[in-house]
């Protein structure tokens, strides 16, 4: 996920929230703080980190982002589709070789930011939830055993030997689920290593794309029992993409024959740069590279921030995929400090199914 644009605006709202300032600061003053320190001065990764379970599920200080971030198609239980969305960010501040250890939590150290992005989309309409924090003093955190995610009252979090529970809510929503993981962990590219640009910049990248899924939604005062499926990305870095870069489209699709999609283009036109990974019903995973996945917009919709293409034409030639993902009526903006359209998608083609679709640098300034 490109979430590089988000943290400048997200750094934005940071400044404001930290020194209590009701004024919004220029634009190349919090540009400036998301390039202090530089990403150079923390870790890179590289194929050869590897992924490590269950440790990686624990936060990164020596990288400078870092996200954990589900998805997941439901049901009620009168069988109308859901959506929902929940998305735990960190932000480093300071590079561990300048921190000098870690001061107490007395001290408000602010080595590293949090940000949490929550989301319900049902019968057409759009519930979204934005959250800061600051690092340090407990208000915010990941730890990786007993798995733990949190910012104030919302949290995911392990309950027993393989099942979590996830709770959130904001303003006309709130969830309450009982998670259970699948065994099955996809590492994306090289060992995890995933590039994002023709530069080699890159995260380290795994996901869980079968998690059980139920619990109750409450949305409008009128509270649902659903059940459905989740797919859970993992992902950290330094600095995966070149400056000149903009705009995002990713793709998270089950389909019905169990294969399992994920698929992304950075910026537009024919220099986007193009990625992906299959994984096929026997449960072996291909790699895709930009050659090897197409990625067409069909159709735009006019919406209240601009126009989005929601519907596309995915092809992946070499293991028969040519399938269109379309998002259902509705607008589906995460209007945060920095708007993004997060919507749940079907899957009609050669493959039918369902899942997520999350677009960047279409919303108007």
């Amino acid at each position: 996920m490109n979430w590089t644009a988000l943290f400048l605006a997200w750094l934005a709202g940071l400044s404001l929230i930290l020194s209590g300032c009701g004024e919004s600061p220029d634009t190349e003053g919090f540009a400036g703080l998301a390039e202090t320190p530089p990403a150079s001065s923390f870790a890179q990764p590289s194929p050869s980190d590897g992924i490590e379970l269950p440790d990686d599920w624990g936060p990164h200080p020596d990288h400078r982002i870092e996200w954990w971030y589900l998805t997941a198609n439901l049901r009620t239980e009168g069988g109308d589709p859901l959506g929902l969305q929940w998305t735990q960010f960190r932000q480093g501040l300071v590079a561990p070789d300048q921190a000098g250890g870690s001061p107490p939590a007395s001290r408000w150290p602010l080595q590293a930011a949090w940000m949490a992005h929550g989301a319900v989309s049902f019968r057409g309409q759009h519930w979204f939830s934005e959250r800061f924090a600051r690092g340090g003093i407990g208000q915010a955190g990941a730890q990786a055993e007993p798995l733990r995610v949190w910012l104030d009252h919302w949290q995911l979090e392990a309950t027993g030997s393989n099942q979590w529970r996830l709770e959130a809510s904001g303003d006309g929503w709130s969830y309450r689920l009982t998670l259970v993981p699948g065994e099955r962990v996809i590492r994306h590219g090289d060992q995890g290593f995933s590039v994002k640009s023709d530069s080699g910049f890159g995260s380290m990248y795994f996901s869980l794309v079968d998690i059980g899924i139920t619990g109750t939604v409450k949305v409008d005062g009128t509270e649902y029992r659903v059940a459905g499926t989740g797919w859970l990305d993992r992902e950290w870095s330094s600095q995966f993409l070149r400056s000149d870069q903009q705009g995002w489209d990713w793709f998270a699709l089950r389909l019905d024959n169990g294969g399992r999609l994920m698929a992304f283009r950075v910026g537009r036109g024919g220099e986007a740069f193009r990625s992906g990974t299959w994984v096929a019903a026997d449960g072996s995973v291909h790699a895709l590279s930009g050659d090897q996945v197409e990625m067409v917009p069909l159709t735009s919709r006019e919406t209240d921030h601009g126009q989005v293409p929601a519907a596309w034409r995915i092809r992946v030639p070499a293991h028969g995929v040519d399938i269109t993902v379309r998002a259902p009526e509705g607008e589906y903006w995460n209007r945060g400090l920095y708007p993004y359209w997060e919507s749940p998608v079907t899957v009609t083609g050669s493959h039918r199914g369902e899942g997520y679709m999350e677009l960047t640098g279409y919303a108007r300034p």
